[in-house]
């Protein structure tokens, strides 16, 4: 079993910072790409950023800029650093990665999503 637990998530307004964390624990031999996903109320869950086991990243266009995706591969953990921050960045943001078990393949997992919600 591979669990993904997400945290950072919170209220801020415009302009303002937060840092999620996701942390994967479990049976795990590796990480391949890890990433964030978000989704806002009626809309379709979309790729915030991801990164590689190597630290190569790609970005939405949307936070281009403004947002940073790394990684610590020795604690199996990924960060996205949020700054200037808008309200159209409101979302239920969700944290994933494709992790290799012992022995077996490689499996898609998620976390549980962590509430960013960015209002004055």
């Amino acid at each position: 079993q591979v669990q993904l637990v997400e945290s950072g998530g919170g209220l801020v307004q415009p302009g303002g910072s937060l840092r999620l964390s996701c942390a994967a624990s479990g049976t795990i031999f590796s990480i391949n790409a890890m990433g964030w996903y978000r989704r806002a109320p009626g809309n379709e869950r979309e790729l915030v950023a991801a990164i590689t086991s190597g630290g190569r990243t790609n970005y939405a266009d949307s936070v281009k800029g403004r947002f940073t995706i790394s990684r610590d591969n020795a604690k199996n953990t990924v960060y996205l650093q949020m700054n200037s921050l808008k309200p159209e960045d409101t979302a239920v943001y969700y944290c994933n990665a494709d992790v290799r078990i012992p022995l077996g393949p490689v499996f898609e997992y998620w976390g549980q999503g962590t509430q960013v919600t960015v209002s004055s």
